[in-house]
């Protein structure tokens, strides 16, 4: 074992599990720190939590038992991975973990590298960027949960956690791994914990990776995955050997979208023209719960058949959104639509559905562990970061996409490009 990943959401965990196999390294994902030690060979563990935007308290002890979890397994290098856009405020939990850990391993440094190039997230000066745009003025910043006010990766984290942070330009990146290092330690002496790398593609991805190969904590989105494997995987081994136990399944599938970014809203207006579909009832969700569970699963078993699979979508654009959230509340409404799909899941899979596309951090989570799934292999790549996965111990293929990532075919592909 060489490699242990914290992610602070499920789909993040699945997008660091996808480039992690992509560029050599046999990985299983776990839903959750399990309960006892158990027999796993992967190169690398990745566990998923749900701390993102939990009380920092329980994020902080969530991702102290994972680590305390995989250092058991024999992991003696860890990821702490966060959202390729941050996805955090000022009151967030990256600086609290990042400091929680840095503790329990008895490290005063780590890096802030949430680039991700092939799908638009880029670092300049210690900025983040969502393609041409700061973050600030991206979708982001109309985020339900964690709205993005601030770009400044350095502002972010020293407004979260307790240390001091810097950063290493890209032109120093350029010069080598050498460069790199020797910044790091010249900062180090400057009493600095957090150091934000830039990156404005994926050479300097490669670049970070071998600069941080022997760094026992880093941070990050699943980009920086893609150098650090690349120096740890096995001589000889193709990733391609490694995704075919994730290769999706099953005769049935549905869709199923709660997230509310911007990419989702595109993806699902794109699918109503292709697919049958149905958006949620947030009132029925709340009132009606038992028997708008059966209705909306007798709707999906009416369009087994179709070509493409229907879609239940809790997807909206902000304004309609902040309406739902003013009647209900915003947790409320949020948990009712949860609830709903874990057991619309639940029901169809008793019907004998076996193929789950699922969009959104939360609502993957939640579909994944309404199922009873704990465990994965990771299959073949969907769209970078989004990978279809397949349950290690049930017949159960799923497709988990955060909310931003994916192109707006999305859906059809996962079904059309990777037919079982």
């Amino acid at each position: 074992m060489r490699l242990g990943v914290i992610a602070d959401d499920f789909t993040g965990a699945t997008d660091i599990a996808s480039f992690l196999v992509q560029n050599g390294m046999s990985t299983v994902q776990l839903n959750g720190v399990p309960a006892e030690t158990r027999p796993l060979s992967a190169d690398a563990l990745v566990v998923s939590l749900k701390s993102r935007s939990c009380p920092p308290e329980m994020a902080i002890a969530d991702s102290l038992l994972a680590l305390s979890w995989l250092q058991q397994q024999g992991c003696d290098r860890f990821y702490f991975k966060y959202c390729s856009t941050f996805d955090s405020t000022s009151e967030g939990n990256i600086g609290p973990v990042t400091d929680a850990l840095l503790k329990a391993l008895g490290e005063s440094q780590t890096v802030i590298s949430p680039a991700l190039p092939v799908n638009g997230r880029t670092v300049y000066q210690g900025h983040l960027f969502v393609m041409d745009r700061l973050l600030c003025d991206s979708g982001m910043r109309h985020h339900p949960v964690t709205p993005m006010t601030d770009s400044s990766l350095i502002r972010l984290m020293e407004g979260q956690a307790s240390g001091k942070a810097g950063s290493i330009g890209f032109q120093t990146i350029e010069r080598g791994a050498t460069a790199v290092r020797a910044a790091l330690k010249e900062q180090a002496k400057q009493g600095i914990n957090y150091v934000v790398l830039d990156a404005l593609h994926e050479q300097h991805l490669l670049i970070q990776g071998e600069a941080l190969k022997d760094m026992r904590l880093v941070t990050g989105g699943s980009g920086l995955a893609i150098g650090l494997a690349r120096q740890w995987a096995k001589a000889g081994q193709e990733g391609d050997v490694t995704q075919a136990a994730g290769a999706p399944q099953g005769q049935y599938a549905v869709v199923l979208s709660g997230s509310c970014s911007e990419m989702t809203q595109r993806q699902v207006d794109r699918y109503c023209q292709q697919a049958a579909a149905q958006s949620i009832d947030v009132e029925r969700a709340l009132y009606q719960h038992e028997c708008y569970v059966h209705e909306l699963c007798d709707w999906v078993a009416q369009h087994e058949q179709d070509a493409l699979a229907p879609l239940l979508y809790a997807t909206a654009a902000p304004d309609r959104l902040q309406s739902v959230q003013q009647r209900h509340g915003a947790q409320c409404s949020s948990d009712a639509v949860e609830r709903l799909f874990a057991a619309v899941a639940c029901e169809l899979q008793r019907r004998g559905w076996q193929r789950f596309i699922v969009a959104g951090g939360e609502t993957s989570g939640v579909v994944a562990q309404a199922l009873g799934i704990d465990a994965f292999h990771i299959g073949p790549a969907i769209s970078p970061g989004v990978p279809w996965v397949r349950a290690v111990q049930q017949p159960i293929s799923l497709a988990l996409k955060s909310g931003n990532f994916g192109d707006e075919d999305f859906f059809a592909r996962a079904q059309r490009e990777f037919s079982v």
